[in-house]
């Protein structure tokens, strides 16, 4: 395992800065422990999988987790505003950094993750591979 820390400034896309700092660093299989930021541009997918939340206000970065990689990031993001009220869901592009956000992404070198499309679902999903040394 190996501990990436990353700190993203204004106007830095949450979920682009992610998707390239795995194509940078080779990511395989990794997963978000810690976050914290603001944002001041908001665009998540909620519960449903139909609808958008889009907003352009501040934000507090409640959590931020989920599994990403080389070969596709799945992320979910709880926010605060202003008044502490709450809204969540599936972090989609367009989420911009407004002053920063700091993140520790644990990289799992024992697993590979790919996506798959699961007739299911509708989605592309999680597929994991052991690595064999």
């Amino acid at each position: 395992m190996k501990t990436h820390v990353i700190r993203l400034t204004y106007g830095n896309d949450l979920k682009e800065s992610i998707k390239q700092y795995c194509i940078q660093n080779n990511i395989q299989a990794a997963t978000i422990l810690s976050s914290v930021g603001c944002l001041y541009e908001v665009n998540i997918r909620l519960a449903g999988g139909k609808d958008y939340y889009k907003n352009s206000k501040e934000y507090e970065i409640i959590s931020l987790n989920g599994t990403v990689s080389i070969n596709g990031i799945h992320l979910h993001i709880s926010l605060s505003d202003i008044k502490g009220d709450m809204v969540g869901g599936h972090l989609e592009n367009g989420c911009l950094i407004n002053t920063t956000c700091e993140l520790i992404v644990l990289e799992l070198d024992e697993y590979v993750f790919t996506r798959e499309f699961d007739e299911n679902t509708g989605y592309k999903e999680l597929v994991v591979k052991s690595v064999e040394f």
